[in-house]
């Protein structure tokens, strides 16, 4: 299998995850209507596991699923340059964004391996298996910017992004 088809593989895979986590969140804030304004006895577990589903939603659909033309971007200044300019400047973005990200990821992995003395209120789910997320998302993060800033080096623009489309976020 190519490498395309292994990151189309894997982008797939989170979109159901993401998927299955909005779900979740959706029937636990249904469930946390109901006991709280039909049986008048509020429940806590349902916006702990809400937030739960947030938290992974965000970071693994932001890591893994959405592209880079999907991303919200200011591009004021990277619109009025030229195709050089735009890969020049793409190329620092992306190396700042792994060199940033990989200078924090021994901090976050202490921080997550330290949280395993605490658990969720609710759930007793603890810290650093919940928290252990961002440690992908982050290592995501490095390998998608080197990857792009690589494409650039070797000549390829940044990803273009077509704001008629629907997909843009207009």
């Amino acid at each position: 299998m190519s490498i395309g088809g292994v990151v189309g593989w894997i982008r797939r895979r989170a979109e159901n995850v993401v998927a299955a986590l909005l779900a979740i969140m959706f029937v636990a804030f249904i469930v946390q209507i109901v006991f709280r304004y039909f049986f008048n006895f509020p429940i806590g577990w349902s916006s702990e596991l809400s937030v739960v589903a947030w938290l992974y939603m965000v970071l693994l659909g932001s890591a893994l699923w959405l592209r880079e033309s999907e991303e919200i971007r200011f591009d004021l200044v990277s619109g009025s340059l030229g195709p050089t300019g735009r890969r020049a400047l793409g190329i620092v973005v992306a190396l700042c964004a792994v060199v940033l990200y990989a200078m924090s990821f021994p901090a976050a992995w202490s921080y997550v391996a330290f949280m395993k003395v605490e658990s969720t209120s609710y759930l007793k789910i603890r810290l650093d298996l919940l928290y252990s997320v961002y440690l992908l998302f982050a290592a995501a993060i490095v390998v998608r910017y080197a990857w792009s800033a690589g494409r650039m080096l070797r000549g390829a623009g940044p990803e273009q992004v077509d704001i008629t489309k629907t997909t843009s976020g207009l």
